[in-house]
């Protein structure tokens, strides 16, 4: 059984195709982070017009790629949301219409589930039930992953996500968007100690983040500073710290409340180094075992959304013709498949 699979939730066109037997076979990424870096951010229409020209040249490719035909699909998988609403239009068009004219399944897959699952790809040991630490640019969440397609939404951002706030740090310090790998950069540069920021909401019970806080003391702190190359490193490295460490420190309450014994770790964020680095102390010291998508599936791809689409086709098949794209979806309204 092959899916391919459809990613164009916000500014990366992703084509992958997933086989049962062989696993991942082949996928492609555009990106568009050229044209939006001179907005220091995604503009919508220009995200989905650009999806528009690329989606079907690289299905194309993909196919040519995996060295198979469109009559050899079983499935087309595609992101129904959350996302951009032209963005997840443009690829639920499609891939509905390709999977109508070949009389197949199309499979909507939700964004999130799709980062969830991204590390299971490559990594056979995960295995049901464990935690998840969701943390990109729209998202902050800790997941109680119970089964496929059964999530419990532990705690979230009450405000800006991580990697938001990663963005609109660096657009303050002069650094081109995304942020996130412009913010690691610098840090590497900064001297330690050199400002102490604050760990939003930790001092607090309950494993909700607050990070907009956190953005605003490391405007405050550069408005007060000398604004040199070497203040603003050393204060990429203090924010940087500063938004790590809340995450470590929330992760360790919510496995000590939980007693999972794994925890999946997917997103944009979750290729920072310094994340890495921070939670392998999880393992050493409370026996954890922590897992990452590799790094080119971090970022939004369509092998993820392969990978989702062949796990809920496999359980349960899809037979409608509408189709419906949400721009606002948690993950928590997702529901087991029928047969498992």
């Amino acid at each position: 059984m092959s899916i391919l699979g459809i990613e164009t939730s916000c500014d990366e066109t992703g084509i992958g195709i997933f086989d049962g037997q062989r696993g991942l076979i082949a996928h492609e990424i555009y990106s568009q982070i050229e044209l939006h870096r001179e907005y220091g951010g995604v503009v919508p229409e220009l995200a989905s017009r650009d999806h528009v020209h690329k989606t079907l040249p690289l299905i194309k490719k993909t196919l040519r790629e995996a060295n198979i035909k469109k009559s050899n699909l079983s499935g087309i998988a595609y992101t129904a949301g959350p996302g951009l609403m032209g963005a997840l239009l443009t690829g639920a068009s499609i891939g509905r219409s390709l999977a109508w004219s070949l009389n197949i399944p199309a499979i909507p897959i939700h964004h999130m589930e799709g980062h969830l699952l991204a590390p299971l790809i490559d990594d056979q040991e995960i295995k049901f039930p464990f935690l998840a630490l969701l943390v990109s640019g729209g998202h902050t969440q800790i997941i109680a992953a119970h089964t496929l397609g059964q999530y419990e939404l532990l705690g979230e951002s009450i405000d800006d996500a991580i990697g938001e706030a990663f963005d609109k740090t660096a657009k303050m310090l002069g650094l081109p968007y995304p942020g996130g790998p412009e913010i690691a950069k610098l840090a590497k540069q900064g001297a330690q100690n050199t400002y102490q920021f604050p760990r939003p909401m930790t001092d607090r019970p309950g494993l909700d983040f607050s990070y907009s806080g956190l953005k605003t003391f490391a405007i405050n702190t550069f408005n007060a500073s000398g604004k040199t190359d070497q203040d603003k490193a050393n204060i990429a490295l203090a924010f940087q710290t500063a938004a790590i460490d809340t995450l470590f420190i929330k992760c360790k309450r919510a496995l000590k409340e939980t007693h999972f014994e794994q925890l999946v770790v997917a997103g944009g964020v979750s290729a920072n180094q310094y994340l890495r680095e921070k939670l392998s102390t999880l393992q050493q010291s409370h026996n954890i075992s922590v897992h990452y998508p590799t790094k080119d599936f971090c970022t939004d791809n369509g092998a993820m959304i392969a990978y989702a689409g062949y796990l809920r086709l496999k359980h349960e098949h899809q037979h409608s013709l509408a189709f419906s794209t949400k721009a606002r979806w948690p993950l928590t309204e997702l529901h087991p498949p029928k047969h498992t």
